[in-house]
């Protein structure tokens, strides 16, 4: 069984010291030790690429390339470039202190972790029903129709469950590796082949622009999950207790800014690969994002397609279920481990009863979201941009908090924001607060809105 055991404040780790100046030891050997030490270190950040890397990029790239063509590309990198800081807070803050993220909030005051704990609520059971649903979607292009999304999406949450209940994070862990490199493989691939046989747009196309308020709200569902809720900074901060007690290491500062570099850095250049299909096979040619959930995944699997051959079809299928499945299942135990650890910190409780009441979590979590998604079953995209609308201004809140964690005074000095970090924090707050202000203007306060 799985437990945590640094829910709270954890007794200060000592550094680990260089062997080369003169201390006992063979060099070759701490090389060696390194290389090793660094490869059980990744993992944490690599699995927040796995969330990421799903309905974000599959749905909101890749349709913001097909209606908008290159114009979204600026925007796409800003966001990845604001909320940078304050997922890298994250898994820095447990290297730095060795507690949890989710610890730090704790000691800024209970308040903290019930700001946390609601938000959770309100975003979690929707993120998991509509990445389900999309998961669902992609299986039923097997020719599973008859079935239909929710009944498959249903079947998706429980095969979830089971493995997150037997399985733990080791299968997590092993998943996340494997899916990155075929869906990245599979995409680069597809990139390629579409510079090259693009279609002829329609000879009266004028490219729409989406800087003008009745575009905003969609602007917002883009930005939502790009790359990912900011929530995800402390699944990441969690799963490296997981890593450890998986292979007996726990990750340095350095171990854990070059995994969470792999996985965020991943998880940008994919967006930027699928706003690129999405620009490449379906700007101007008329074909728009249906929002039927089997039409709009025979759509993403036509973008590989028609760039690959029809040879690609059910190898990109798969490459991209599988996606989502994984991004399901990281969702599942994601939120509820979170929420475990709000309840745990908050009633000092100890690592069986956190176990516990993760368990139990998923299983609530999954019939909840079942609910959820019956009752969307034909609304796929409206479900998708609440769930990307609400992860987004609640951004402001989270980010807030992730910064005044990571100045607290229990963070080593040197591993608190320098001056780059903190004008990146304050920008990213301000921009995060002032779309939030815009959307609420477009939507609820603007004539005609």
């Amino acid at each position: 069984m799985e437990s945590y055991s640094r829910l709270l404040p954890a007794p200060t780790r000592s550094p680990v010291q260089n062997t080369r100046g003169g201390f006992t030891g063979d060099y070759q050997l701490m090389v060696d030790n390194g290389r090793s030490n660094l490869w059980k270190a990744l993992g944490p950040g690599i699995l927040v690429a796995c969330a990421a890397i799903g309905g974000s990029h599959l749905v909101w790239s890749t349709r913001a390339g097909a209606e908008y063509g290159w114009s979204l590309v600026g925007l796409i990198l800003l966001a990845n470039l604001f909320k940078y800081p304050f997922f890298l807070y994250g898994q820095k803050y447990t290297a730095a202190t060795g507690e949890s993220l989710l610890a730090g909030y704790h000691r800024q005051g209970t308040g903290y972790v019930w700001t946390f704990l609601a938000v959770n609520v309100l975003t979690g059971i929707i993120n998991i029903a509509g990445v389900a649903m999309l998961s669902g979607a992609l299986l039923s292009a097997y020719g599973l129709q008859s079935f239909g999304i929710a009944q498959l999406g249903l079947g998706i949450m429980i095969v979830c469950g089971a493995l997150l209940l037997f399985g733990h994070y080791r299968l997590l862990d092993a998943m996340a590796k494997i899916i990155i490199v075929v869906l990245a493989l599979s995409t680069f691939v597809a990139v390629f082949f579409a510079i090259f046989n693009r279609p002829t747009p329609q000879p009266d196309f004028v490219s729409p622009t989406p800087w003008n308020w009745a575009s905003f709200s969609f602007l917002v569902m883009l930005l939502g999950w790009m790359p990912a809720p900011i929530d995800l900074s402390a699944w990441s901060s969690l799963w490296m207790f997981s890593r450890e007690e998986q292979t007996g290491h726990m990750a340095t500062g350095k171990e854990t800014s070059i995994d969470f570099h792999i996985g965020y850095i991943s998880a940008v250049v994919m967006a930027i690969c699928f706003l690129a299909l999405g620009a490449l096979v379906m700007h101007g040619t008329g074909e728009v994002f249906s929002a039927s959930g089997t039409e709009c995944s025979k759509q993403l699997v036509n973008l590989y397609t028609e760039s690959i051959g029809e040879w690609s079809r059910y190898l990109i299928l798969t490459a991209a279920f599988v996606t989502m499945f994984s991004t399901t299942l990281t969702c599942i135990d994601g939120y509820p481990r979170s929420l475990a650890a709000c309840c745990a910190l908050l009633g000092d409780l100890s690592s069986k009863q956190f176990d516990r009441i993760r368990m139990a979590l998923i299983i609530v979590s999954i019939a909840i979201a079942a609910v959820v998604v019956f009752y969307f079953a034909n609304q796929l995209l409206t479900l998708l941009g609440f769930a990307a609308i609400i992860s987004f201004v609640t951004s402001p809140i989270l980010a807030f908090i992730n910064l005044k964690v990571m100045n607290g005074s229990n963070v080593p000095k040197s591993d608190r924001p320098g001056i780059f970090l903190m004008m990146l924090s304050l920008l990213g707050l301000i921009f995060f607060t002032l779309m939030t202000i815009g959307f609420i203007y477009a939507t609820f306060l603007m004539p005609g809105g």
